[in-house]
């Protein structure tokens, strides 16, 4: 199966959360031209009126109000939840699921299933989260996180395809940060750009990108260095942003969850959805 074939893959579970993620997922499932799958797991259930086939035939029914069109199948597996959506994600072009925030306080926390599946599924994980006007796009902009690769990413070019499919432009940001000793032994250059520092982040993102960026030669790239810890900046720059892409380091030799200090960070706090993307090392 090609990627084009591949179908993007929702977790479904009635909450409003979920539903959101159902939007999102149909209006990308447009812009790529591919299928879009919806997928409820539950081990058991005693509410007739929520039972698993009606849930997931409320979901399809809204996916095809949301996107008249839209090529959708459904599935219901008895299993733990984020078991199935790992399992199915090896067969999808991504998996999309809500933040399963609910309140003020609550919205800032990333449910167990989400959290689950983003530090262990093998495919781009995208939790659907910030307010609607940012899970509904168009704000023209898409964010790539760019870390310590030496060439290009599987999440590079997820940014490069997201931005492309949008027809927006893509901000690729690296942070830089200025060694303790450097901002002792010079103390009228703290809070100022270092030129040596920022410059050597802008070559790096023009070294890991430069691939990537003739492959998708109609988007508009922006390359960022920006001082600053990671998650800070990351979180900074996703404001006012579609998107924000980071890569997701995955050891093979290591079976618990492999989210990262700014994986967790961004999932939890970003103000826009977030993709993040497997990275093998």
């Amino acid at each position: 199966m090609t990627t084009a074939e591949l179908p993007l893959l929702v977790g479904v579970d009635g909450s409003e959360s979920s539903m959101h993620a159902v939007d999102w997922a149909a209006d990308e499932a447009a812009r790529h031209s591919v299928p879009l799958c919806l997928l409820h797991a539950v081990t058991e259930w005693t509410d007739t009126e929520h039972a698993p086939d009606a849930l997931v035939a409320a979901a399809a029914e809204r996916a095809r109000r949301h996107v008249p069109g839209v090529r959708l199948t459904t599935e219901v597996r008895a299993e733990e939840a984020a078991d199935a959506l790992a399992h199915a994600g090896r067969n999808a072009l991504a998996l999309v699921v809500g933040s399963r925030g609910r309140g003020r306080i609550a919205e800032l926390l990333l449910g167990s299933v989400s959290l689950t599946v983003a530090g262990r599924a093998d495919c781009p994980v995208v939790v659907v989260r910030g307010r609607e006007a940012a899970r509904r796009g168009g704000r023209g902009r898409v964010v790539l996180g760019v870390g310590d690769s030496v060439d290009g990413s599987p999440a590079a070019r997820f940014a490069f395809r997201a931005a492309a499919a949008r027809r927006c432009a893509l901000h690729a940001v690296r942070a830089w940060h200025r060694p303790a000793h450097e901002e002792r032994e010079h103390p009228l250059l703290r809070g100022r750009p270092s030129g040596a520092r920022h410059r050597e982040a802008m070559d790096h993102l023009d070294q890991v990108l430069r691939g990537t960026a003739r492959e998708y030669s109609g988007v508009d790239l922006h390359l960022r260095a920006v001082e600053g810890p990671t998650r800070a900046v990351l979180l900074d720059e996703a404001r006012g942003a579609d998107l924000l892409v980071v890569g997701a380091h995955r050891r093979q030799d290591h079976l618990g969850l492999q989210l990262g200090a700014v994986g967790h960070t961004v999932l939890h706090h970003a103000d826009c959805p977030v993709a993040l993307v497997p990275e093998h090392i």
